[in-house]
């Protein structure tokens, strides 16, 4: 297709701001469309709630280059060439999809639809909510799909921490509702983002793809999990197993298990795995791997507490008088994000039994930390760690990269217990001599 004049992007989240972003940084002029004032005007500001690296710097240069706008005003998507969906897309209780908003993006969108514009739904969805919820909405204002304007279906697949580099290198998924959409949505997301396509032949196809990745590794971390375990029984380090099972070829690469963890967390992988249980029961199948693989993984945080209690046991330690510092509260590496963290079950399991817990993480937003753990969080390490009888590494950022651990002030007895650092075994001697107990998940 010719490259087009204007993109909208409905819902300025995570997904929709950094794809905005990189749009414009192609030379793209592109509006982002969302209800929330605030955060509109913030984006207007060229600023972003969001940390994700190099987000706001390039958000704060394309506003000011004016390629990239925002605004609340629904009927700015008449004007494009081209209309993003990336719109939240949470599951109920149940595991089925919590689609209102969706709904309601499409429901606006469908007053302002015009021919020829092509849409585009990146958000994640069961099979067959593009074509069977997304399009009879749009169609609700009187064009009809593959005659008046395309659709097609392209997941976003970015990991938090990298979005921006792997916009710019990921091949993208897409699938249309007909070959013309395809072929026309494949023909944009190369030209403007200049990686290449993985053309899909329907859109449940593409919409596929997004679950079977999350799917996929919700479902190797628990192996991992699981695997840590059992070689805790034999004091085994598991991290040595998965380095020589890995190495073992398999099918077009090598046998791949991923680390142990506190546990996953997150916006997709909590989730997603659910949508294709609910998804598969709708139509009489009973798929057993996806809630398996969530079973193994909401019990992690448990057994992460359950170390830490164990070793306060073993050291004579009551918990009521026990402090426990946890270092680390988002649900990955490197990010600030809260979003079902992992974290936060570990807490709340040691401050059921009475243990003081003190809780430090120099990404996170302090007030929303607060209303999350219930704690208020400190201002540094030190202040985190004086008198603890455990430093819990539960998400490993750059910054704590540099604690020196034999000037900390924790009490004389003291565990480390690494959940997301995966420290070396010259590291760990090194704590040991320093007197510092360690254990991690499955080490």
């Amino acid at each position: 297709m010719t490259e087009p004049a204007v993109v909208a992007v409905v819902g300025m989240g995570y997904v929709g701001s950094c794809v905005a972003a990189t749009l414009a940084d192609r030379g793209l002029s592109v509006v982002g469309v969302d209800t929330d004032d605030a955060l509109v005007d913030q984006l207007n500001r060229g600023a972003t709630p969001l940390k994700e690296p190099g987000l706001t710097k390039l958000i704060a240069t394309e506003v000011d280059s004016g390629r990239l706008r925002a605004t609340t005003a629904e009927w700015a998507c008449a004007s494009a060439d081209v209309v993003l969906l990336t719109i939240a897309t949470p599951v109920r209780q149940d595991g089925s999809l919590a689609d209102e908003h969706l709904r309601a993006a499409c429901t606006a969108l469908s007053a302002n639809l015009r021919s020829g514009q092509l849409v585009i739904l990146k958000s994640t969805v069961p099979p067959g909510t593009t074509r069977d919820v997304v399009r009879p909405l749009l169609e609700a204002g009187g064009l009809r799909t593959g005659t008046d304007f395309a659709l097609a279906y392209a997941p976003e697949r970015l990991a938090e921490g990298t979005a921006l580099h792997d916009l710019r290198t990921l091949p993208v998924v897409v699938g249309g509702f007909d070959p013309y959409s395809t072929r026309l949505a494949a023909d944009f997301l190369h030209s403007s983002l200049g990686t290449p396509t993985l053309p899909q032949q329907s859109l449940e196809a593409a919409e596929i793809v997004k679950l079977a990745d999350n799917w996929w590794i919700d479902l190797n971390i628990a192996l991992a999990n699981e695997l840590a375990m059992f070689c805790d029984l034999y004091g085994v380090d598991v991290l040595d197993v998965i380095t020589a099972a890995n190495a073992i070829p398999k099918g077009d690469g090598h046998v791949n298990i991923l680390r142990p963890s506190v546990g996953v967390g997150g916006s997709c992988l909590t989730k997603d795995p659910w949508m294709v249980w609910q998804s598969a029961r709708r139509h009489g199948l009973e798929i057993t791997t996806a809630p398996t693989g969530r079973e193994v993984n909401q019990r992690m945080p448990g057994y992460t507490a359950r170390l830490i209690l164990d070793d306060l046991a073993t050291r004579g330690v009551p918990p009521a008088e026990a402090t426990v510092a946890v270092l680390g509260l988002a649900f990955k590496n490197d990010t600030g994000d809260l979003r079902a963290t992992p974290t936060e079950p570990v807490v709340a399991a040691l401050r059921a039994t009475g243990v003081r817990v003190r809780v430090h993480d120099p990404l996170v937003d302090p007030v929303r930390a607060h209303q999350t753990f219930g704690l208020p969080v400190t201002d540094t390490v030190e202040e985190a760690v004086r008198g603890a009888h455990c430093v819990a590494l539960l998400a490993m950022h750059r910054q704590f990269q540099a604690v020196d651990f034999a000037r900390l002030p924790v009490a004389e007895s003291c565990l480390v217990l690494d959940g997301r650092a995966y420290l070396s075994k010259e590291k760990i001697a090194t704590l040991e001599r320093l007197g510092y107990t360690y254990r991690g998940i499955g080490r």
